[in-house]
């Protein structure tokens, strides 16, 4: 009786000696990463749930016509606008992207813009427009970058990223665009090159 003791004693040593190498380890990054999982999801909970985060307004299918003088200037179109007030620097987001058609004083459209992404910062009076950005006027002039921008306080768009132009007889290469706000007069700051097109 005493030796089957003495086994049944060393075959528990056995066990405690070896689990706290093989498994203590497992069971305590285990615990961790629940613990780090856990936080991850308080976090994410939080952010959501959080106002300030959140869009204080959100309009479906926008239409807004600007007018001066009973006169269109411009009309904005977009799916999804999100307005956030609680920031330091309101904005008007359109992550679905942005149409914005641009009017002469004859009531004709003079431009055309969109962009799959934009941004407006209220207080500034500042639009950002981003990705596969295209403005067209009436001269059948085309323009295709990155990212522009449109300062409403001195009626101009401008980029600093590469920008082609199309016109009726070339396309230009470039880093950089000024233009007026309806894209009637334009100039790139470092042109990179001009293919010439060939018209039957």
């Amino acid at each position: 009786m005493k030796q089957l003791l003495s086994e049944q004693d060393k075959k528990q040593m056995d066990f405690w000696d070896i689990f706290p190498k093989r498994y203590l380890i497992i069971s305590i990054a285990l615990a961790v990463a629940m613990l780090m999982s856990c936080k991850n999801d308080i976090e994410v909970i939080s952010a959501l749930t959080n106002i300030d985060t959140l869009p204080s307004q959100t309009i479906v299918n926008l239409e807004t016509i600007y007018t001066d003088s009973a006169k269109i200037q411009l009309i904005v179109k977009s799916k999804l606008v999100k307005t956030y007030n609680h920031e330091e620097d309101p904005y008007l987001e359109f992550p679905l992207g942005i149409e914005v058609f641009f009017y002469d004083k004859t009531g004709k459209v003079e431009s055309q813009l969109s962009a799959k992404y934009a941004i407006y910062h209220k207080n500034d009076k500042l639009w950002e427009a981003k990705d596969s950005v295209v403005v067209i006027n009436t001269n059948d002039e085309i323009l295709n970058t990155e990212q522009l921008f449109w300062d409403e306080n001195n009626k101009m768009i401008f980029t600093y990223k590469f920008v082609s132009i199309t016109t009726t007889t070339e396309i230009i290469y470039g880093e950089g665009m000024e233009a007026n706000e309806n894209f009637t007069d334009w100039k790139i700051m470092k042109p990179r090159g001009t293919f010439y097109l060939e018209h039957e």
